[in-house]
């Protein structure tokens, strides 16, 4: 790219937004835009592809402050007609150099421009670092992927058990350096697809609620419990209380260190909503029976209340 064609263009109107919008607001513009025209949500589509290039080339300038402030220095040089003259001082002689933006020719977004103006790209500078934006299932999220870039080209791997919003870094595949400098590095934002049933704890923990019935949770019982690699019979102890977990060590999910970490079962008791005569006659049978009351710690307080009322 020339320097002309670099210093026109408009990255705030790229991203939409002000000349003085703060870094939050430039970096929520590049998100909702990358979203949007990201080449893997608009396969085959040329214009979108290169829409997305430009978001990201803006991002980098403008999210970047020093990028930005030489960016606005040139913008303004642009917009006060293209040319100005400089005080210049080459060795001890002094004089004035005129800078005419259309003299300057294909530079390759740097060089006679950056020496002149001295806005502080004097040497080699590594490139830019961008970022692009990947979505996995829950199962590949927690054991672990492949996936091919867009933005780049190559592979990377994902590793097991990240979580929604994660980053990967890619070394070398950001930005292109300057005057031979390396170029920065990717960073893959990963995007986690919720799972119906599993949810994901720290340290590789896996959490799936499991339902019960009354009997089951009053008399125990052995359930199976699904896994993200086949299932699992837990054993529910006579007298499990309602939102009690249970561990089951081993069963969860890949960790980036290795192994596996546990499967946490919450028990949900389950309350019938219609009950036959022959249930509600047991039920009935029951409660004549069992008289111990689960509101026994409630009493003395009860009491007080009464006390107070008559």
């Amino acid at each position: 790219m020339s320097q002309r064609e670099w210093a026109d263009k408009d990255y705030y109107k790229v991203l939409g937004v002000s000349k003085d919008a703060t870094k939050e607001q430039i970096k929520k513009a590049y998100r909702k835009l990358a979203q949007k025209y990201h080449p893997d949500a608009n396969k085959g589509d040329s214009s979108a592809e290169a829409r997305f290039k430009e978001i990201s080339e803006a991002h980098s300038i403008l999210s970047n402050d020093t990028k930005r402030r030489e960016y606005d220095q040139m913008r303004s040089l642009i917009e006060a007609g293209g040319h100005r003259w400089y005080g210049y001082s080459p060795g001890d002689g002094g004089g004035n150099v005129r800078v005419d933006i259309g003299d300057l020719g294909d530079l390759g977004g740097a060089g006679l421009f950056d020496d002149l103006l001295g806005f502080g790209f004097r040497g080699a500078a590594r490139g830019e670092d961008m970022e692009t934006q990947i979505e996995l299932s829950f199962e590949e999220a927690m054991t672990g992927t492949t996936v091919s870039l867009s933005q780049g080209g190559g592979r990377v791997r994902i590793p097991p058990g990240i979580g929604d919003g994660g980053r990967v870094r890619v070394s070398g595949k950001g930005g292109q350096g300057r005057r031979g400098a390396p170029p920065g590095d990717l960073y893959v934002r990963v995007r986690v697809k919720p799972h119906p049933i599993f949810e994901r704890g720290p340290e590789g923990q896996l959490m799936v609620r499991v339902p019960v019935s009354i009997t089951e949770a009053a008399l125990g019982a052995k359930v199976e419990v699904p896994t993200l690699d086949g299932s699992v019979t837990v054993k529910i102890p006579a007298g499990t209380p309602n939102g009690k977990t249970l561990r089951v060590r081993g069963r969860g999910a890949a960790t980036a260190k290795g192994g596996k970490g546990d499967l946490l079962v919450k028990v949900e008791v389950e309350v019938p909503q219609k009950l036959s005569k022959q249930e509600r006659d047991l039920l009935e049978k029951f409660a004549d029976v069992h008289k111990a009351s689960p509101r026994a710690h409630l009493e003395q307080y009860l009491g007080a209340e009464r006390a107070k009322a008559s």
